[in-house]
């Protein structure tokens, strides 16, 4: 491939990952969000929702034509075949957008291609196909204070989340750098971003 450096950038729920991949777009970096991506395609009409309809009934189809994401998010909990199956719908819509967009960077000669992936160690593919990973960390406590005072979610809840995505440690040993947000402002996070993008070609001076 050409110049354009592949960075996979990851962490748990609450870690203050969207933040850092908004930092980094700020630097000028090109941001492709996953979970952006999953929520296009499953929204009203989205390319997913006829295999979604087929699999799981039009009880998980909202009146609108879209995902219901708050029955679906249940079935999963209690199912793991259940989130299998969905997975089996998305992720390949997922992986064909995200792959044309690696194809326009290269193409347009992007400094920086960064792919905000929240499951990137739990897919087991990404990691060949990325240059570098940066995992965003910080501890269990604090993800679960950020979630709730954002979404109202239970403090249970929000554990369950935690359960259900890769452990801290996995991340850990998964990154080639690790970006510390614990206790961190706004100000000195968006100063080690800064940091940790020069190397991969970013700064004020590549902003779109």
């Amino acid at each position: 491939m050409s110049g354009t450096l592949l960075v996979g950038l990851t962490g748990g729920i609450g870690s203050g990952k969207s933040t850092v991949a908004g930092l980094l777009a700020g630097l000028g970096a090109d941001v492709v969000d996953a979970d952006a991506v999953a929520r296009d395609v499953t929204s009203a009409d989205g390319a997913a929702i006829p295999a979604i309809r087929r699999e799981f009934g039009l009880d998980y189809i909202t009146r609108e034509g879209a995902l219901d994401r708050g029955r679906m998010r249940e079935l999963a909990f209690r199912d793991a075949d259940a989130k299998r199956r969905l997975e089996s719908i998305i992720h390949p819509l997922v992986g064909q957008i995200t792959e044309q967009r690696t194809r326009q960077a290269v193409r347009m000669a992007r400094p920086c291609l960064v792919f905000d992936i929240p499951l990137l160690v739990e897919s087991g593919h990404w990691r060949s196909r990325l240059h570098r990973v940066v995992v965003v960390d910080c501890d269990e406590q604090t993800q679960i204070e950020r979630v709730t005072a954002r979404s109202g979610l239970a403090h249970e809840a929000v554990r369950r989340i935690i359960a259900s995505q890769a452990l801290r440690g996995m991340r850990l040993s998964a990154a080639d750098i690790v970006l510390n947000n614990q206790n961190r402002s706004i100000e000195a996070l968006a100063c080690d971003v800064a940091q940790l993008a020069e190397p991969f070609g970013l700064s004020l001076r590549n902003r779109k």
